[in-house]
């Protein structure tokens, strides 16, 4: 035998409603005293001075308002500015504000018919330190592989080369410099130019740096070997001594850009061999040396590295 089930009416359901909705309104519209937690910022900080920290980011204060206005409250939670431009000094870098002092200015920024009744923190702490400015250099980090035959021209171009930072005086002086991101180019074979980031250390926010990127050039040519005879002078040599050596020239092996080859010539090279430095450390033989050469010349060795010699007094 099958048992019908009974509905429930209609009327008692609307019955139930109403009855909530009435309950809900006189709930509501009565006042109650509660705590809240509103987020805070800073505002009027010393220009001489700088968070070297992150202070606390809310702060809880006991408010008096209608049911619906704390629910809105907390809904809409208003970040309230404090004032940072009079500050306690409690050691060094240490500062202090008192909430308190500023309930007139955090009453006016509650909701209309919010009360404050009370500031739970009763010290806020900031640490700040001398705003100060340093110019330090810049560090490249690279990887550069060339093409075969080429080369730097000239030394790679860093700009700027150096840069103006600020922030907390403590901070500055454990910075000399600031890296940049590495750089890597392969079989580079022409000149090039490239932006690159600075790399802010430990990511420090209390560090405000002029400039995010600098330029990193070079100019690139293809170099080649070239083989000259070079005529020699001998110094210091003491009156009445003379030598006999079997070559009045060495052979200069030079790596040169092609570009500049066309202008390297017998001229551009001046060496000289010191027989005050043979004869002190009783060697039979002299040690050339090239005391001139032109800037451009990439490397050089000599040919013979020693030269054989018979006093004849």
């Amino acid at each position: 035998m099958k048992t019908k089930s009974k509905k429930i009416p209609k009327t008692f359901i609307s019955f139930l409603i109403i009855s909530f909705l009435i309950w809900f309104l006189i709930t509501f519209s009565k006042e109650y005293v509660t705590v809240v937690t509103y987020p805070v910022s800073y505002e009027n900080i010393p220009q001489n001075k700088l968070l070297q920290e992150t202070p606390i980011s809310a702060i809880d204060i006991s408010i008096k308002a209608s049911g619906f206005k704390i629910l809105r409250t907390k809904f809409k939670n208003k970040v309230i500015q404090l004032e940072a431009s009079e500050l306690q000094k409690k050691k060094a870098e240490n500062f202090y504000l008192l909430p308190r002092n500023q309930t007139n200015k955090i009453q006016k920024q509650l909701l209309s018919g919010v009360v404050l009744q009370e500031i739970i923190q009763d010290t806020i702490y900031l640490n700040l330190g001398v705003l100060s400015s340093k110019k330090v250099a810049i560090k490249p980090n690279l990887e550069i592989n060339f093409h075969i035959g080429y080369d730097l021209l000239d030394e790679i171009s860093v700009k700027p080369d150096s840069i103006v930072i600020s922030g907390p005086e403590a901070k500055l002086q454990k910075i000399n410099y600031l890296n940049l991101k590495k750089l890597s180019l392969k079989d580079v074979k022409t000149d090039f130019s490239k932006q690159v980031a600075i790399i802010n250390p430990e990511a420090q926010n209390s560090l405000h740096i002029n400039k995010l990127k600098v330029t990193i050039a070079g100019k690139v040519d293809k170099f080649t070997e070239g083989v000259l005879q070079i005529p020699f002078t001998i110094k210091n040599l003491p009156e009445n001594t003379s030598l006999t050596i079997l070559t009045e020239k060495v052979e200069i092996v030079y790596i040169v850009a092609l570009s500049n080859f066309a202008k390297v010539s017998e001229a551009s090279f001046k060496v000289e061999c010191d027989f005050a430095i043979s004869e002190k450390n009783n060697l039979g033989y002299l040690i050339p040396k090239v005391i001139a050469k032109p800037n451009f010349i990439k490397s050089f060795k000599i040919v013979p590295a020693k030269i054989d010699f018979l006093i004849q007094k």
